[in-house]
């Protein structure tokens, strides 16, 4: 006979310890959740102690930069022409819906 994963599953409701057991099921009436232990991670970091001087920054960036991982021209022309269409796109479509919104109050409060 093969065993179930539902047969070491206690749906009694009792618990053998008083250690609050936090289930994961909502609506549970019969468990209470453990509550939160503060860690080192919960406190602000203090970012004033250790701040770099002008020129430590100025560094700091460049090295930065030089990690990024710049576009190729051909993606920087591709992304141009993506953003200038979707821009005639927008534009178009702005235009659109107010001329039709003009003319829908010209024809409701006619003159």
């Amino acid at each position: 006979m093969s065993k179930d994963r539902d047969d070491d599953v206690d749906t009694s409701g009792a618990r053998d310890s008083d250690a609050a057991v936090p289930t994961g099921k909502a609506g549970r009436g019969d468990t209470t959740v453990a509550s939160r232990v503060r860690t080192d991670a919960d406190k602000p970091e203090d970012t004033r102690a250790s701040r770099a001087n002008p020129f430590q920054y100025i560094a700091q960036v460049a090295e930065e930069l030089r990690k990024v991982i710049w576009p190729t021209r051909n993606q920087m022309v591709t992304y141009t022409i993506v953003v200038f269409l979707f821009l005639i796109f927008m534009t178009a479509l702005v235009s659109g819906v107010d001329f039709g919104a003009g003319k829908l109050v010209e024809l409701v409060f006619d003159r």
